[in-house]
């Protein structure tokens, strides 16, 4: 067997691409959960968005639902609007429509210079962490039960 290794330090998205559709043949084949949420509409987004009096964005998250979980993916709120309940507004809110939608657990991920008190206040519990990632910090998978 004959093969040959490249290294490339720039962006390949051709190579990103093709690695992507490889995964997802492999993961087709070997989980029929995958499978189904590849299929149209399986996935489910979930955008909640505010925004000032000016109509400017001033936070909101995205996340998507599907196994079953909410999986929350960006979450951000203005600095002048922290601190006030809007955050938890927000998530309360995404957590509502997934649960509408049969969710039964949440995921989100978070670095420890973020939120991560901020969640455990609402219920989520760390169930990973990668230490000293960046330097001097953490990074947390938090799972959360719907009830």
């Amino acid at each position: 067997m004959h093969y040959t290794i490249e290294v490339s330090m720039k962006q390949n998205e051709k190579f990103s691409t093709f690695l992507q559709k490889k995964i997802k043949e492999y993961n087709n084949k070997h989980s029929i959960h995958h499978k189904e949420v590849r299929k149209s509409g399986a996935v489910q987004p979930i955008n909640v968005m505010v925004s000032n009096d000016d109509e400017s964005w001033i936070g909101g998250l995205n996340a998507d639902f599907y196994w079953d979980w909410l999986e929350i993916n960006d979450f951000w709120v203005h600095k002048e609007y922290r601190g006030k309940g809007l955050g938890a507004h927000l998530l309360e809110k995404a957590e509502k429509i997934a649960k509408e939608k049969g969710a039964k657990k949440a995921l989100l991920t978070t670095f420890e210079f973020q939120a991560r008190t901020f969640y455990e206040t609402k219920g989520y519990q760390v169930v990973g962490e990668v230490k000293d990632y960046p330097p001097g910090s953490s990074y947390f998978t938090m799972v959360k039960v719907l009830v």
